[in-house]
């Protein structure tokens, strides 16, 4: 008896799930999916550029007359290493 009501009850869910997928829930229009889109890949370009130019700045290091490019993964490199 316990699996019928599991079953019954998961039916129930899936059915009033998808019931407020249709009926109840408000879907972007394809401009503002356009437009979310956009924003997040320049925000996200955006971020990449200020990390990169962060671990180009504090990754060279000088080490007597020549200075070489360390990086973020060097430095994991190193730690693990």
């Amino acid at each position: 008896m316990q699996k019928l009501t599991t079953v019954a009850s998961i039916k129930t869910y899936l059915s009033e799930a998808y019931t407020e997928l249709v009926h109840k829930v408000s879907w972007p229009t394809w401009k503002e999916l356009q437009n979310s889109s956009i924003l997040v890949l320049v925000s996200t370009a955006v971020m990449s550029l200020i990390i990169f130019l962060m671990d180009f700045v504090f990754g060279v290091h000088n080490m007597g007359n020549t200075s070489f490019w360390k990086g973020i993964l060097g430095f994991i490199y190193k730690f693990i290493g």
